[in-house]
């Protein structure tokens, strides 16, 4: 029996977004930069990660509270040992209708198979420029683009959906746009392009280095011929137009231009197991881990978490302004703690 909850504003949870890792493969700049992300950086040791039955307990509550999605994130998930494992399990539970991963791709080749096989079907793949020296000035790893785009081949061709997702910085990659849109248009992979955010507390953001909806949407009607396309469901972030001769598909996700927290229906844990009800958490997420290591019976921990959601009310993007974002820095989760 599902209890159908909401929170302050009325709004559904329907999303649960698993952090399995901090640790990453890449050092993006808005993400991890190498500066703080160095070599010597100490990650959470392993007892401190949950573990996949502690992730399995926490869905399968979760799913009596009306959660149907849930995605796998890191940190780099793919790091995460046996990571088909978890897949697995929780395809088994009831009430689950989608499980999706996001991931930087640069293991799919070798993980791709098992993660199929275990039942898992949508893949999103950051990519953040197809020109390799730009990929490579981002990622600071040195891996090229080109490299990744072989790891989304071989991802599509064992049976997998992919979508590509692409955070745009004026002056780094938003010259990759119109490049990128015409390589996944030949290809027909959904590309999703997103306004750069404030995540976290390293990734130096500003307004002034925001590229915003309208402005790449003027930039792509002015080299393709495309039409709008209606929302698929209640809570989708992409705002998605289609090529009028092929078909391909393309989204524009407007988290700074037009904030869409009024159907936000995501809750987030850590990978060291704490609740986070919104991406831009300034406040120290609810410790489940340390709640089910104690004794927790399933029955508190339906409770709690039903509290938590009740009891939410955020919609920072909604407030953001020059003036809120100067006052939250440093105090934001990072993002490679509960994914994007």
């Amino acid at each position: 029996m599902v209890e159908q909850i909401t929170d302050k504003l009325g709004r559904p949870i329907r999303d649960l977004r698993l952090s399995v890792t901090d640790r990453c493969n890449f050092r993006c700049d808005y993400c991890m930069p190498k500066e703080i992300f160095g070599d010597d950086f100490v990650f959470l040791p392993k007892d401190e990660l949950l573990t996949f039955d502690e992730m399995v307990r926490i869905s399968k509550v979760y799913t009596q509270l009306g959660v149907k999605k849930i995605r796998i994130t890191g940190g780099e998930p793919l790091l995460r040992r046996d990571l088909y494992k978890l897949i697995y399990e929780l395809n088994q539970i009831d009430g689950v209708e989608d499980i999706g991963l996001t991931t930087n791709g640069l293991l799919l080749i070798k993980h791709g198979q098992k993660l199929y096989d275990a039942g898992l079907r949508r893949i999103n793949v950051s990519l953040d420029a197809i020109e390799d020296k730009v990929f490579q000035a981002i990622n600071n790893r040195n891996i090229k683009a080109s490299t990744i785009l072989q790891q989304i081949d071989y991802a599509i061709s064992i049976g997998f959906h992919v979508k590509v997702n692409v955070v745009i910085q004026k002056g780094v990659n938003d010259n990759q746009i119109l490049p990128m849109i015409q390589y996944f248009k030949e290809k027909d992979i959904e590309i999703r392009f997103i306004e750069f955010m404030d995540v976290g507390n390293d990734n130096g953001w500003d307004f002034s280095k925001v590229i915003t909806k309208g402005e790449m949407l003027n930039m792509i009607e002015n080299e393709f011929d495309i039409e709008s396309v209606e929302p698929k469901y209640f809570g989708e972030v992409a705002k998605y137009y289609r090529h009028k001769d092929n078909g391909a598909q393309f989204g524009l996700i407007t988290s700074v231009s037009q904030s869409f927290c009024s159907t936000c229906t995501r809750g987030r844990l850590s990978s060291d197991g704490k609740f986070y009800s919104c991406l831009f958490s300034t406040v120290d997420g609810f410790n489940v881990k340390s709640f089910m290591r104690a004794g927790a019976t399933d029955d508190e921990l339906f409770e709690q978490f039903k509290v938590l959601w009740n009891v939410r009310d955020d919609r920072y993007s909604d407030e953001r302004t020059e003036q809120t974002v100067a006052n939250r820095k440093r105090k934001k989760i990072n993002m490679n703690y509960i994914g994007g």
